[in-house]
């Protein structure tokens, strides 16, 4: 089993901020695998279902970010999973806006998200990097974060959503070189 983890804020407020792309990722592809409608379960909503030959637990915790690691852990102490297991899906600064990136381990940059799941589950899980952009200047991350996606970003952020969604066979296969480079393929066209 696999547990895959959008980050994001709860509530309405915060549904189109940047700082929530993983929780989009995880509703589309909850949405075209045909998931198991979620449940609150391990400090979030928790969604079942399979990818290919893949059984998987869709996780968006309610901790909000800066805590969402403690709804990882939960849900990995009781499926007895390691952190080879979990695929965390979160906004990066550092990549440019709509690309993704995926890569196992590495440092937090200042996510809240990423630290809290480092705390408590440390730093070897799969993380999928999806590219919010950066603002300039590190007084104006906050704001940027928290803020809500462009009218004119919303086609893109659709287009890569879908693709995310689409490729995540891939993903689930353990090919992240094939995902990575079969959405990029998609969001070329």
């Amino acid at each position: 089993m696999q547990l895959w983890v959008g980050l994001g804020n709860p509530g309405p407020q915060y549904a189109l901020n940047r700082h929530n792309v993983g929780f989009m990722a995880a509703d589309i592809i909850a949405e075209l695998h045909d998931f198991t409608a979620p449940r609150r379960q391990f400090q979030g909503w928790a969604s079942e279902g399979r990818i290919g030959a893949e059984k998987l637990l869709l996780l968006k915790p309610a901790t909000f970010m800066n805590e969402s690691g403690r709804a990882v852990g939960e849900a990995m102490r009781f499926y007895k999973l390691d952190p080879q297991a979990v695929t965390v899906f979160h906004d990066e600064l550092d990549l440019a806006p709509f690309k993704v990136k995926v890569k196992r381990g590495g440092g937090t940059a200042g996510h809240n998200g990423l630290r809290s799941m480092d705390a408590h589950i440390g730093p070897e899980f799969r993380r999928v990097r999806i590219g919010i952009g950066h603002p300039g200047h590190k007084d104006r991350v906050h704001g940027y974060v928290l803020g809500n996606y462009a009218k004119a970003e919303m086609d893109p952020l659709s287009d890569m959503l879908g693709a995310i969604g689409a490729e995540a066979h891939w993903l689930a296969a353990g090919d992240d070189v094939r995902f990575m480079n079969d959405i990029a393929m998609r969001l070329a066209d």
